[in-house]
């Protein structure tokens, strides 16, 4: 898991997630300050999946709220996170830091990253894609 950043006007809302390194998609995220409490609510999310591992870089907040028995830190293994957190802003271009394209709420940011993560996936873009197609 690892975290990224979109500034929101004055306000930083940040979007931590949390990857799937096999399959190299979104498991879950959350948006929020960069603080314990943010970072609690996506573990809540995930902490029920077995056999798993959390790998994040040595932030401080990873440390106070992961089991340690699954906890592995390092940068090594954070490369699918960094490549996911490229992809996001480089499609989506709220979440780049210069952009004029702001959100006004973490609802919308919210709303996009949904989006954002169903056409990504390929069974969601799959039934989209049959759906539009049978249109015609």
């Amino acid at each position: 898991m690892k975290c990224g950043i979109l500034m929101v006007k004055k306000n930083k809302l940040w979007t931590i997630k949390a990857i799937d390194r096999r399959t190299r998609r979104t498991v879950a995220w959350v948006l929020g300050n960069r603080d314990t409490k943010t970072f609690q609510r996506l573990y809540n999310k995930v902490k029920h999946l077995k056999n798993c591992n959390f790998y994040t870089d040595d932030w401080d907040t990873f440390a106070k709220v992961l089991p340690p028995e699954r906890h592995i830190i390092g940068r090594t293994h954070t490369t699918a996170i960094e490549q996911d957190n490229s992809n996001t802003r480089h499609h989506l271009g709220s979440f780049t830091s210069r952009t004029k394209v702001v959100f006004k709420s973490s609802k919308m940011v919210d709303l996009t990253l949904r989006i954002w993560h169903a056409v990504t996936t390929t069974n969601w873009f799959l039934v989209l894609q049959r759906c539009l197609l049978s249109i015609f």
